[in-house]
Protein backbone atom coordinates (compact mmCIF):
# COMPACT_ATOMS: atom_id res chain seq x y z
CA UNK A 1 0.00 0.00 0.00
CA UNK A 2 1.12 3.35 -0.89
CA UNK A 3 2.10 6.18 1.72
CA UNK A 4 -0.80 8.75 1.33
CA UNK A 5 1.89 11.13 3.06
CA UNK A 6 4.21 11.19 -0.06
CA UNK A 7 3.30 11.68 -3.94
CA UNK A 8 3.33 8.97 -5.88
CA UNK A 9 6.34 9.37 -7.03
CA UNK A 10 8.40 9.21 -4.03
CA UNK A 11 9.71 12.52 -4.03
CA UNK A 12 8.20 14.95 -2.13
CA UNK A 13 5.71 15.32 0.74
CA UNK A 14 2.55 15.35 0.17
CA UNK A 15 1.16 19.20 0.46
CA UNK A 16 -2.02 18.45 2.04
CA UNK A 17 -0.50 16.09 4.59
CA UNK A 18 2.35 18.82 5.49
CA UNK A 19 0.81 19.23 8.84
CA UNK A 20 -0.19 15.90 9.84
CA UNK A 21 -4.23 15.39 9.93
CA UNK A 22 -5.90 16.07 13.47
CA UNK A 23 -6.37 12.65 15.60
CA UNK A 24 -10.21 11.25 14.39
CA UNK A 25 -11.48 11.72 17.87
CA UNK A 26 -9.64 15.62 17.72
CA UNK A 27 -11.49 16.03 14.47
CA UNK A 28 -15.22 15.04 15.37
CA UNK A 29 -15.07 17.40 18.20
CA UNK A 30 -13.75 20.42 16.44
CA UNK A 31 -16.32 19.60 13.15
CA UNK A 32 -18.90 19.40 15.90
CA UNK A 33 -18.02 22.32 17.03
CA UNK A 34 -18.08 24.34 14.63
CA UNK A 35 -21.19 23.37 12.92
CA UNK A 36 -22.73 24.60 17.09
CA UNK A 37 -21.57 28.04 16.04
CA UNK A 38 -22.29 27.85 12.16
CA UNK A 39 -25.01 26.88 10.07
CA UNK A 40 -25.70 27.92 5.90
CA UNK A 41 -27.86 29.33 3.19
CA UNK A 42 -29.34 25.87 2.32
CA UNK A 43 -30.32 25.38 5.72
CA UNK A 44 -31.72 28.21 7.11
CA UNK A 45 -33.45 28.16 3.50
CA UNK A 46 -35.03 24.60 4.49
CA UNK A 47 -35.98 26.43 8.17
CA UNK A 48 -37.93 29.07 6.91
CA UNK A 49 -39.62 26.90 4.28
CA UNK A 50 -40.88 24.48 6.84
CA UNK A 51 -41.84 27.73 9.46
CA UNK A 52 -39.43 26.15 12.38
CA UNK A 53 -40.96 27.54 15.67
CA UNK A 54 -38.69 29.77 17.51
CA UNK A 55 -36.12 30.61 14.33
CA UNK A 56 -35.61 34.04 13.97
CA UNK A 57 -33.19 34.78 11.54
CA UNK A 58 -31.32 38.77 12.26
CA UNK A 59 -29.66 40.82 9.25
CA UNK A 60 -27.13 42.47 10.81
CA UNK A 61 -26.48 45.07 7.97
CA UNK A 62 -26.98 48.85 7.41
CA UNK A 63 -30.15 50.32 6.39
CA UNK A 64 -29.33 50.70 3.13
CA UNK A 65 -28.46 47.65 2.86
CA UNK A 66 -31.36 46.04 4.11
CA UNK A 67 -33.59 47.87 1.49
CA UNK A 68 -31.08 46.51 -1.18
CA UNK A 69 -32.67 43.22 -0.41
CA UNK A 70 -33.00 40.60 2.49
CA UNK A 71 -33.53 37.40 3.28
CA UNK A 72 -37.82 37.31 3.56
CA UNK A 73 -39.02 37.10 7.10
CA UNK A 74 -35.54 38.50 8.50
CA UNK A 75 -35.68 41.20 11.33
CA UNK A 76 -33.35 44.29 10.62
CA UNK A 77 -30.83 44.60 13.60
CA UNK A 78 -27.24 46.75 12.79
CA UNK A 79 -24.56 44.69 15.20
CA UNK A 80 -24.13 47.80 16.52
CA UNK A 81 -28.23 47.89 17.63
CA UNK A 82 -28.10 44.61 19.45
CA UNK A 83 -27.05 44.85 22.92
CA UNK A 84 -29.52 47.81 23.37
CA UNK A 85 -32.32 46.66 20.70
CA UNK A 86 -31.81 42.83 20.94
CA UNK A 87 -33.59 41.82 24.42
CA UNK A 88 -36.62 44.26 22.76
CA UNK A 89 -36.89 42.66 19.31
CA UNK A 90 -35.78 38.73 19.99
CA UNK A 91 -37.68 36.65 22.06
CA UNK A 92 -34.94 34.86 24.96
CA UNK A 93 -36.11 31.61 24.05
CA UNK A 94 -35.45 31.87 19.93
CA UNK A 95 -32.56 30.36 17.74
CA UNK A 96 -31.35 33.55 16.40
CA UNK A 97 -29.36 33.02 12.75
CA UNK A 98 -27.32 36.03 11.69
CA UNK A 99 -26.18 36.90 8.60
CA UNK A 100 -24.31 40.01 6.78
CA UNK A 101 -23.18 40.59 2.72
CA UNK A 102 -21.20 37.61 2.29
CA UNK A 103 -18.08 35.97 3.02
CA UNK A 104 -15.85 38.56 2.87
CA UNK A 105 -17.60 40.54 5.79
CA UNK A 106 -17.24 39.55 9.42
CA UNK A 107 -20.67 41.27 10.67
CA UNK A 108 -22.66 38.32 11.15
CA UNK A 109 -19.59 37.42 13.42
CA UNK A 110 -19.98 40.17 15.10
CA UNK A 111 -23.66 40.25 15.76
CA UNK A 112 -23.58 36.60 16.56
CA UNK A 113 -21.24 37.94 19.19
CA UNK A 114 -23.36 39.86 20.70
CA UNK A 115 -26.07 38.22 20.92
CA UNK A 116 -24.02 35.41 22.94
CA UNK A 117 -23.42 37.77 25.13
CA UNK A 118 -27.07 38.75 25.66
CA UNK A 119 -27.18 34.89 26.63
CA UNK A 120 -28.71 33.78 23.52
CA UNK A 121 -28.25 30.37 21.32
CA UNK A 122 -26.89 31.90 18.24
CA UNK A 123 -25.32 30.34 14.90
CA UNK A 124 -24.35 32.76 12.26
CA UNK A 125 -25.10 31.92 8.20
CA UNK A 126 -22.03 31.12 6.29
CA UNK A 127 -22.43 33.05 3.14
CA UNK A 128 -24.65 36.07 4.33
CA UNK A 129 -26.90 37.53 2.18
CA UNK A 130 -24.61 37.07 -1.18
CA UNK A 131 -24.45 33.19 -1.22
CA UNK A 132 -28.19 33.07 -0.33
CA UNK A 133 -28.64 35.47 -4.15
CA UNK A 134 -26.42 33.38 -5.66
CA UNK A 135 -28.34 30.28 -4.56
CA UNK A 136 -31.23 31.48 -6.39
CA UNK A 137 -33.27 32.01 -3.30
CA UNK A 138 -36.17 34.78 -2.90
CA UNK A 139 -35.28 38.36 -1.87
CA UNK A 140 -37.62 40.36 -0.43
CA UNK A 141 -37.09 44.48 -0.79
CA UNK A 142 -39.35 47.30 -0.79
CA UNK A 143 -40.64 46.48 -4.10
CA UNK A 144 -41.56 43.37 -3.88
CA UNK A 145 -39.88 39.74 -3.73
CA UNK A 146 -37.15 38.67 -6.54
CA UNK A 147 -35.40 35.51 -7.36
CA UNK A 148 -32.20 35.93 -9.27
CA UNK A 149 -30.84 32.92 -11.16
CA UNK A 150 -28.81 30.12 -9.50
CA UNK A 151 -25.20 31.00 -9.65
CA UNK A 152 -24.00 27.04 -10.70
CA UNK A 153 -20.93 27.51 -9.21
CA UNK A 154 -22.58 27.75 -5.80
CA UNK A 155 -25.53 25.32 -6.28
CA UNK A 156 -27.57 22.98 -8.45
CA UNK A 157 -29.55 24.52 -11.15
CA UNK A 158 -32.41 22.60 -10.83
CA UNK A 159 -32.68 22.39 -7.03
CA UNK A 160 -32.57 25.02 -4.05
CA UNK A 161 -31.15 22.55 -1.86
CA UNK A 162 -27.21 21.63 -1.96
CA UNK A 163 -27.49 18.23 -1.01
CA UNK A 164 -24.62 18.37 1.49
Amino acid sequence: MSNPLITADGTRPSAVAGMPPAPAVTAAAHFAARLSFETDVSDVHADLEARVAGLVVVDVRSYEAWAQGHLPGAIHLPANRISTDGPRLVPAEALVVTYCWGPGCNGATRGALEFARLNRRVKEMLGGFEYWVREGLTVETAQGRTVRPVDPLTAPVASPACGC
